[in-house]
């Protein structure tokens, strides 16, 4: 068996975004008697409002829908920034005392089932070490987004290309686009909403698309 796990209780959660903040709260909620904890990678709550943090990301959906069915969406704004949604999820992680639950810096590796014992056992990188979770039940709340890698397609000579190339996923805080000529490569929901925040930042900006699109 080797040694005994870091912890060991009935539920793991992986992932401390809106999904997995929303059902450690409800389980508090309907299972008060239940022992969990929350594996999160990054170093705080907030998932895809953590790590995006590209000028005018915002929501898809409106919050009243996409929030939580426990905690009411207050803002004005029912299509909200990113800064408004990781504040909302912050603000429910302390409002439900999710804290002692939460373990951040925690990257999961492998997950794996004991039919014998009825048990999971979770391994999670940290701090260079591998940490040790059992559990009777896991649930994934990690979203499909490679945190440490963006979708970044090559393109013919791009070598030659003289200016700065940028990821929205890993925007660069101090980066100003004020009187620049700026492509924006897609228009999916990111480029839609990157678009109109650069332009008023005082950049130019052209769109180039592969396919038109109905907006």
């Amino acid at each position: 068996m080797g040694d005994p796990p870091e912890w060991s209780g009935d539920v793991v959660i992986v992932g401390a975004g809106l999904s997995g903040i929303g059902m450690a709260a409800r389980l508090r909620r309907s299972a008060p008697w239940a022992r969990f904890v929350i594996l999160e990678g990054r170093a705080r709550p907030g998932g895809t409002w953590d790590l995006f943090r590209y000028p005018g990301v915002r929501s898809d959906s409106d919050m009243h829908t996409l929030g939580y069915g426990f905690r009411a969406w207050t803002s004005p704004q029912s299509i909200a920034s990113g800064a408004d949604i990781l504040a909302y999820i912050e603000a429910t992680a302390r409002e439900e005392r999710l804290g002692p639950h939460l373990r951040t810096g925690r990257r999961v590796e492998s997950a794996s089932w004991d039919s014998a014992a009825s048990r999971w056992t979770v391994r999670a990188a940290h701090d260079g070490a591998s940490e040790r979770f059992t559990c009777r039940f896991l649930v994934l709340c990690a979203g499909y987004y490679d945190a440490d890698r963006g979708h970044a397609p090559v393109f013919a000579q791009q070598e030659r290309f003289g200016g700065r190339i940028v990821h929205p996923q890993f925007w660069p805080g101090d980066l100003d686009v004020r009187g620049c000529r700026v492509a924006v490569i897609g228009s999916g929901a990111t480029a839609v909403t990157l678009v109109p925040a650069l332009a008023a930042r005082g950049a130019q900006v052209t769109m180039v698309q592969r396919s038109p699109g109905y907006i």
